[in-house]
C-alpha cells in the first residue's frame, strides 16, 4: 500500500517543526549556560520544582514534569544537588520512593535566572507570533504533544 505522502503545506509545516525544534533549544540552552551556568534541561528541572507544593516533587514525578527518564533526571539532579539547589529526601507517604527539594538556593538562583531566560523565550518564540497565532499553535502543540505523549503534563486535556 502506498504511503499517504505529506502535501507542501504539510511538508513546509514539518519542516519548519523539525528545524524549531532542533535549533531552538540550543539557542535558550546557550543563553542559560551563559547567564546562569545551567543546561536548558536544569533550568526546567528547577522550575518544576519550584512551580510544586513546598517546592517539592517525588522522583517520579517531577520525571512526568520534566519529559525525561529517571536515570537522566538523577544524574541531573546529582549535579545541582553539589550546586546546593536540590536535596533528595525520603517520602514520608511512601518509604520506596525518594522526593527532590528545591533548596532556597536554587529558588534564589532560579529566579535570578528567570528575567534572561523569558526574555530570550519572548525574543526567540512569542516577539514574532500575534496572541491569535500563539493561540492557535498552544493549540495545534498540545494536539501533537497528547498523540506523542497521551499522559503529558504539559498539555492536560481541555488546554486546547
Amino acid at each position: 500500500m502506498e504511503p499517504k505522502w505529506l502535501s507542501k503545506s504539510e511538508r513546509e509545516m514539518w519542516m519548519r517543526l523539525v528545524g524549531v525544534t532542533f535549533l531552538l533549544p540550543g539557542v535558550l540552552e546557550t543563553q542559560l549556560k551563559r547567564d546562569a551556568g545551567l543546561s536548558f534541561f536544569e533550568y526546567h528541572v528547577l522550575a518544576m520544582l519550584s512551580e510544586a507544593e513546598n517546592h517539592t516533587r517525588s522522583m517520579s514525578d517531577l520525571a512526568k514534569w520534566s519529559n525525561s527518564s529517571l536515570s537522566r533526571l538523577s544524574h541531573v539532579v546529582t549535579r545541582l544537588e553539589k550546586q546546593g539547589w536540590v536535596r533528595r529526601e525520603g517520602c514520608p507517604d511512601d518509604r520506596r520512593a525518594t522526593n527532590a527539594v528545591l533548596t532556597a538556593a536554587g529558588f534564589a538562583h532560579l529566579e535570578a535566572s528567570a528575567p534572561g531566560h523569558v526574555e530570550e523565550v519572548r525574543a526567540q518564540v512569542f516577539d514574532a507570533l500575534t496572541p491569535e497565532q500563539v493561540a492557535i499553535m498552544a493549540e495545534g502543540l498540545g494536539r501533537i504533544l497528547r498523540s506523542v505523549d497521551p499522559g503529558s503534563t504539559a498539555a492536560p486535556e481541555g488546554s486546547c
